[in-house]
C-alpha cells in the first residue's frame, strides 16, 4: 500500500521549476549595446575634432579599445542569452518597448568598426584596421537593414501600440542605416578606383535615403505624443535625446560623403555633393540644437522630480556624439569657427554624459541591480 502511494505521489507531484543556466543573463536585453555605442562615439568624435589638445588622441585610442572589448563581451553574453533564455529573447522581440533596441546591435558594430579605422589603426596598423572595419561595416549594415524591416513589421502585425505609446525609441531600428551611411565613406578611399568606389559611395546615399525618409515618418508621431499626452515617464526622459541621432548622423553622413566624393565620382556630381553637405547640414544642425534645448529642459524637469538612474541614460551619449561629428564636418566644409566651437562644446557635454552613465552602470552591475540573478 505504501509503495502504491509513493508511486502515485511521484507521478502526480508538480515538477520542480527548471533552474536557468547563466541566470544573470536572463534580463540582458539588446539595449546594453548602447553602452558600446556611447563609448565608441567618444573615440570617433574626438578623432575628428577641429581642436586636438595634447593627450586627446591617446584617450581616444583607450576608449576605442574599451568599446571593442565591451562589444566582444556583449556579443558573447547575448549569444548565451539566446542559448539559455530563448523564451526571454523571443519575448523581447514581441515587446514593443524592447524590440526597437535590436537596432543597437548594428550601430554598435558600425561604431566600433569606424573607430578601428579612425584611431585603432595607430595600434594595430592600417591594413588590419581596414580589414576589421570592412567586416564590422558589412555585418552592421546587414543587421541594420534586417532590423529596419523586421521591427516595423512586428510593430504592425504583432505589437499592439497606440498613439500614447509613441516613443523616441521607435527611431532606433531605422537610424542604423544612417550610421552605415556616415561610416561607409571611411572605406571608400581603400577600394580600387572606379566602379568599386562609386558603388559604395552611392550605396551610402541610398542608406541615407532609407533612414531619412523613415525617420521623417516616425518623428511627427513622437512630437505629437509629447504635445497631446504630456512628458514621458521619468525613467524614459533621457530617450528624448535619441532624436538627435538621425539629425546629427545625417549631417555627419553628407559631410563624410562629400569628403570622398571627388575621388569616387566624376564632376559635376562631386561638387554638387559638396554643396549638398552644407545646404542640408546647416538647417538640420539648427533643428538639432532646438531639439537639444527641448530635451535638456525636459531632462532637468525629470531630475527635479526624482529621476533615478536607468540604462536610458546611455541615450545621452551616442546621439550627442553624432552632433559632434556633424558640427565638425560643417566646420570643415564652411570654414566657420562657430561650428568648430560648437563641436568642442558638444564634445565636453558628451564626455560628461558618458562619465555619468558609465559610473552608474558599473555601480549597478556591482550591486546586482542591473542584471539580477533569475529566481
Amino acid at each position: 500500500m505504501a509503495t502504491t502511494a509513493s508511486v502515485h505521489l511521484r507521478t502526480t507531484a508538480p515538477a520542480a521549476p527548471r533552474a536557468h543556466k547563466a541566470p544573470r543573463l536572463r534580463e540582458l536585453g539588446p539595449n546594453w549595446y548602447a553602452s558600446v555605442m556611447g563609448t565608441a562615439i567618444i573615440a570617433n568624435a574626438g578623432a575628428g575634432l577641429p581642436y586636438q589638445p595634447p593627450g586627446l588622441r591617446g584617450a581616444c585610442e583607450l576608449l576605442w579599445a574599451l568599446s571593442a572589448v565591451t562589444l566582444a563581451v556583449l556579443l558573447a553574453a547575448r549569444a548565451g542569452h539566446w542559448r539559455h533564455h530563448r523564451d526571454r529573447a523571443r519575448a523581447h522581440l514581441l515587446d514593443p518597448a524592447v524590440a526597437p533596441f535590436y537596432g543597437c546591435l548594428s550601430m554598435a558594430l558600425l561604431a566600433v568598426g569606424a573607430g578601428t579605422l579612425l584611431v585603432g589603426r595607430d595600434l594595430i596598423g592600417t591594413g588590419a584596421a581596414v580589414a576589421v572595419d570592412a567586416v564590422l561595416f558589412t555585418a552592421g549594415t546587414a543587421v541594420g537593414l534586417v532590423m529596419a524591416v523586421v521591427v516595423p513589421y512586428l510593430m504592425v502585425v504583432r505589437h499592439q501600440v497606440g498613439a500614447s505609446q509613441a516613443s523616441p525609441v521607435w527611431l532606433l531600428p531605422v537610424v542604423s542605416p544612417m550610421v552605415s551611411a556616415a561610416v561607409g565613406p571611411l572605406l571608400v578611399p581603400h577600394l580600387p578606383a572606379g566602379q568599386p568606389r562609386e558603388a559604395l559611395l552611392l550605396a551610402c546615399y541610398a542608406l541615407f535615403g532609407i533612414s531619412l525618409l523613415a525617420v521623417l515618418l516616425l518623428l511627427p508621431l513622437v512630437l505629437g505624443r509629447l504635445i497631446t499626452h504630456g512628458p514621458l515617464p521619468l525613467a524614459l526622459t533621457p530617450a528624448l535625446f535619441l532624436v538627435l541621432g538621425p539629425l546629427g548622423q545625417s549631417t555627419t553622413a553628407v559631410n563624410q560623403l562629400a569628403d570622398v566624393a571627388p575621388g569616387a565620382i566624376d564632376a559635376p556630381y562631386a561638387g554638387a555633393l559638396g554643396a549638398f553637405a552644407v545646404v542640408y547640414g546647416v538647417p538640420v544642425m539648427g533643428f538639432a540644437l532646438l531639439w537639444l534645448a527641448l530635451a535638456a529642459a525636459m531632462l532637468v524637469r525629470a531630475a527635479r522630480q526624482g529621476m533615478g538612474f536607468a540604462m536610458t541614460w546611455w541615450a545621452l551619449t551616442f546621439p550627442v556624439g553624432t552632433c559632434v561629428t556633424g558640427a565638425a564636418g560643417l566646420a570643415r566644409h564652411t570654414g566657420l569657427e562657430a561650428f568648430a566651437w560648437l563641436a568642442a562644446a558638444l564634445f565636453l557635454g558628451l564626455v560628461t554624459a558618458w562619465l555619468l552613465a558609465a559610473v552608474h552602470t558599473l555601480r549597478g552591475l556591482c550591486a546586482g541591480r542591473l542584471l539580477p540573478a533569475a529566481e
